[in-house]
């Protein structure tokens, strides 16, 4: 008999950062869980969820992961301390896991209608438009001080770019600083309409 025909259980973590790991085999007794896995990271208050045949669901948060290595055949894995929580505090629990997403068009509805429109604007495509705002300043053959001028005014518009949130005044200001000629112009205006 092996150590993992004792885990008769099946568990779901949820982690603080609001990861989610379904279908882990445990063995839950009174005040401690038993997990037979190394590629889980387990910490102080992770919640550990205990769908049961009944229908019935329980939750325990984590008091000490107990994590241990392998030693001789025992596999390595977590020996848990663990606090069941009655349903108001499981629900109270459940409900402060933070989801961290990122992305483009990612989006998280949870029992709600999504009627929110996205509009991507890929990085790739603003700093193309502004490495052709270096180089139509390169072709003006302006003296050294502008061309200068102009290089510093174009890095400040990139870090405006890069931020998460860019203003779009500052950016209207400092493109307004520079040469206001055909090419340089629409470029300019090609970057103004990426900010609306």
């Amino acid at each position: 008999m092996s150590f993992d025909d004792l885990l008769t259980d099946s568990v779901k973590l949820l982690k603080k950062n609001g990861q989610i790991y379904e279908g882990i085999k445990a063995s839950i007794q009174k005040n401690k869980i038993y997990i037979q896995r190394s590629d889980l990271l387990i910490e102080m208050g992770d919640l550990i969820q205990r769908n049961m045949s009944n229908g019935a669901e329980e939750t325990y948060k984590v008091v000490d992961p107990g994590y241990h290595e392998k030693f001789h055949d025992i596999p390595a894995g977590y020996q848990m301390y663990v606090s069941k929580l009655g349903i108001p505090e499981a629900k109270q629990a459940v409900q402060n896991i933070t989801y961290n997403i990122s992305g483009m068009n990612t989006r998280i509805n949870q029992n709600s209608v999504d009627n929110s429109v996205n509009i991507v604007q890929p990085n790739t495509e603003i700093q193309g438009y502004i490495q052709s705002l270096r180089d139509e300043i390169k072709h003006l053959h302006l003296d050294s001080n502008d061309e200068k001028k102009a290089e510093e005014i174009i890095d400040a518009v990139e870090v405006q770019m890069n931020n998460k949130n860019p203003s779009k005044a500052v950016v209207e200001t400092l493109l307004a600083a520079l040469p206001q000629v055909g090419s340089i112009a629409s470029i300019i205006s090609i970057i103004l309409s990426l900010l609306r």
